[in-house]
């Protein structure tokens, strides 16, 4: 199994200045430690259970281009997009930026957006959840299309109309970048999981076993070969600390379930010390499971 970072938290005690230096040196050290992933939340306000809008949060993809210049083998995405957030030939293009950028390293990760506050603070729409799934699935097509070096025409949907759907450069990642679709919601995510996608996240809590489950009848039933995707898992407790051993045990059933990779999330927003003296340790024992 894999080690991905997961990063959350920007805030440094030194101030706005100190954030580059600092995300730079964390990059270093993922590379050095072979973390397979980096990801950062796409978000523009802090989220509440990390302290909230006042916080720091930096807009994911320019970080993550950030992060790309300091990197040559950790592959990149955000955990994940919010649907509403930006236009999805747009989003396949900021996306193929990456890709090309980081040498064929980025991820399209995505999912149906939750967090209303941020958008009525920034003026965002925030469809209904319906809506929002909709326009999910729409995304995932025009993306798709976006990526499809056979067809530059029109995309005629009930959400998004487009005259022309070329890319130019198109990306590196062959055919395309990788989607990864985050959230366990058993009738429709895992559904777009099934149709649309090469890797799902849960949240490592609750019964992600039944998750699974669901996932596999959602592939036999669109015919897809639910073996082709790839399982990864956001820790949410049980992070790696100064007891190697206790953290290798709670990933173990997520091992024997079939989860390909787990993602951890630095304390702070100064994670390159962490990542060094906690995650790197953990990456070899975690690769026997």
């Amino acid at each position: 199994m894999r080690l991905g970072v997961h990063v959350t938290k920007f805030d440094n005690p030194a101030g706005s200045k100190a954030i580059g230096p600092e995300l730079a040196a964390m990059a270093e050290a993922a590379e050095t430690a072979g973390v397979s992933w980096l990801s950062v939340m796409d978000h523009y306000f802090q989220i509440e259970h990390n302290g909230g809008a006042e916080d720091a949060m930096m807009e994911a993809y320019t970080t993550l281009s950030f992060l790309a210049a300091h990197t040559s083998s950790v592959r990149l995405g955000a955990l994940v997009t919010g649907v509403s957030y930006r236009y999805p030939a747009l989003l396949a293009k900021i996306v193929t930026t990456l890709d090309v950028l980081s040498g064929g390293r980025a991820t399209l990760g995505i999912g149906a957006a939750w967090y209303e506050r941020e958008h009525v603070g920034l003026g965002v729409p925030f469809p209904p959840i319906a809506e929002r799934f909709e326009r999910l699935e729409e995304t995932l097509r025009v993306c798709l299309r976006m990526w499809d070096p056979t067809d530059n025409g029109p995309f005629e949907g009930k959400y998004y109309r487009l005259a022309e759907t070329i890319t130019s450069p198109p990306p590196v990642s062959s055919p395309r970048p990788r989607i990864l679709i985050g959230g366990g919601g058993e009738r429709k995510t895992l559904r777009l999981v099934a149709q649309y996608a090469d890797a799902c996240n849960l949240f490592a809590t609750g019964d992600v076993a039944h998750k699974l489950d669901v996932l596999r009848k959602h592939c036999d039933e669109v015919g897809r070969d639910y073996a082709e995707i790839t399982k990864t898992a956001v820790i949410m407790r049980g992070q790696p600390s100064g007891d190697l051993d206790d953290f290798v045990k709670h990933c173990e059933p997520l091992a024997k379930l079939g989860f390909d990779e787990v993602h951890v999330m630095p304390p702070t927003g100064t994670p390159a010390k962490w990542i060094t003296d906690v995650v790197a340790p953990a990456v070899p024992r975690i690769a026997e499971l």
